[in-house]
């Protein structure tokens, strides 16, 4: 006898069809699995034995040939157990194999007969609805999950038991009503940062045009603070970024059950021991999503920069550029998105208190140079915003007001992107990604412009990369202020969020001095 069931399977990113055939032959028990099963897959038969056995129902005592189509696609992961069960008791008799037709099925066997939660099952329903699939049958465990998908059946099952007694027209799981989103009820607020009113400024600009920001300054001054209140001003996400957001920390195993949609902005922070591979993504077997990943439409904060493994940082630069990290391996190659906005931390040196008003600096010159060479030219190159953040003084903690709520920066963030959006004409276009034929007819420069960027290219020895950057950074700060055209105090803002260099070069100037009695 021979029975069909539909599945799935993640590759990378990506919701892959698996067709699971099951065929009986001969008098001799056995099983020979085919079409490319991992060690997990392979190990499923023992799993569906023990679960059929376990939930009191007859297996198949004939030869099982059980293929995983397409062939060639290597089929890893246990959420493939539950289909093979049922397509193998079709197959013994106790189910109608007319019952398994448009629906697709995945999860996990306990050797109890229970059905365990599998990872990625909203991306699986998705892909399912937009494949014109009328039903999906999931683990209960991530029913409200896949439920979030609207326009396919999705149904959860306990048991195999009870997976069988529902396809023979009982009942099973019906979804909950979806919880309602995220608010800003514990939302770090950027009113609780006091003072550093350059560093909002250019918080703000980095929000409103997506653009890359270091923050340097000593322990304690507000890097971090700053850095986790920058989600707060960011837009909502879409509906579409919202999804796609959501089937990447399902497809990680990541995602909340209880609130598995959120309009805000995604935050990670990852510690600086991590590898490269957990940065990008990869691994063994198939390519998994790396932080990078993860914050995919959000913010990328890397605290403590120059601590970072060097080929860790170094494998940042082609995503900040395309937006995509494609990894391969011998059996696979695929790509992620990664369109993250990236915030990275850093001290003014080793110790922590170069250019310090109230604590003296450690360092020998030469140290500060070494620690500022572990963050290369180029990376450095392709952060658009670099901003000193000082120490408050004690006074100025105490006696300085809340600043502004991170609701009125958010409505002018907003409007900004608004601006942006009519000028290109494609929603979730900033002008830090747009294309450079088009940043030159945004930022078309008049005589007084040019003499302008002129000078300042030869002072602070901008590179070609450099000078668009400081082009998409005046757009930016021309759209939040409402203007079509950009003009000099534009041009003059966003070149001073270009002086790292030359702030720790007179750093050291000022410590050799202070070291030689000059």
């Amino acid at each position: 006898m021979y029975a069909r069931v539909d599945s799935c399977s993640i590759l990378g990113m990506e919701v892959v069809q698996v067709e699971v055939e099951v065929n009986t032959s001969g008098n001799l028990p056995g099983i020979y699995m085919v079409g490319l099963p991992d060690a997990a897959v392979r190990e499923s038969y023992r799993r569906i034995k023990a679960a059929v056995a376990n939930s009191e129902l007859l297996f198949c005592r004939q030869l099982i040939t059980v293929n995983l189509a397409p062939a060639h696609l290597r089929k890893e992961g246990s959420n493939l157990d539950l289909p093979i069960a049922l397509a193998i008791l079709s197959v013994s008799g106790a189910l109608d194999p007319e019952a398994l037709k448009a629906r697709l099925v995945v999860g996990e066997l306990a050797l109890d007969g229970k059905v365990r939660g599998v990872r990625g099952t909203l991306a699986m329903a998705l892909w399912a609805r937009r494949n014109g699939r009328e039903e999906i049958i999931v683990p209960a465990q991530n029913l409200r999950e896949a439920a979030r998908i609207q326009g396919i059946k999705v149904t959860g099952v306990e048991s195999l038991r009870q997976a069988l007694d529902y396809l023979q027209g009982g009942r099973a799981f019906e979804p909950e009503p979806p919880g309602e989103g995220d608010d800003d009820e514990n939302r770090p607020c950027l009113s609780e940062v006091k003072g550093q009113a350059h560093a909002k400024r250019a918080l703000e600009i980095a929000a409103a045009g997506f653009h890359n920001l270091m923050l340097v300054g000593p322990p304690g001054s507000g890097k971090s603070m700053l850095a986790e209140r920058l989600p707060g001003i960011m837009p909502p996400l879409g509906d579409e970024e919202v999804l796609e957001v959501a089937s990447i920390h399902s497809v990680a195993g990541m995602l909340d059950p209880d609130r598995p949609l959120s309009s805000r902005p995604p935050f990670r922070s990852p510690h600086h021991s991590i590898s490269h591979v957990g940065l990008v993504g990869g691994g063994r077997g198939f390519p998994r999503p790396g932080e990078i990943t993860l914050s995919h439409n959000g913010v990328l904060f890397l605290d403590e920069l120059p601590e970072f493994r060097r080929d860790a940082l170094e494998v940042l630069r082609q995503p900040m550029e395309s937006g995509r990290v494609s990894i391969s391996r011998s059996l696979v190659c695929t790509s992620f998105p990664a369109r993250f906005l990236l915030v990275a931390g850093m001290n003014p040196c080793p110790c922590g208190y170069l250019g310090d008003r109230r604590r003296a600096c450690s360092c020998a010159p030469s140290r500060v140079r070494s620690y500022y060479g572990r963050v290369s030219g180029p990376l450095l190159d392709r952060i658009d915003l670099q901003v000193e953040v000082p120490r408050l003084d004690p006074r100025e903690l105490v006696e300085l007001p809340d600043g502004e709520p991170s609701e009125q920066v958010r409505e002018r963030v907003i409007r900004a992107r608004e601006r942006q959006e009519m000028r290109w004409g494609r929603s979730g276009i900033t002008n830090a990604n747009i294309g450079l034929p088009e940043l030159r007819v945004a930022c078309r420069l008049g005589e007084e412009e040019k003499r302008f960027m002129f000078t300042a290219s030869e002072r602070l020895g901008l590179t070609a990369r450099g000078f668009d950057r400081c082009l998409r950074v005046a757009r930016t700060i021309a759209d939040l202020a409402g203007r079509d055209r950009v003009c000099v105090s534009d041009l003059a803002e966003a070149v001073q969020y270009r002086t790292l260099e030359r702030l720790w070069g007179s750093y050291v100037a000022r410590e050799v001095q202070v070291g030689s009695g000059i």
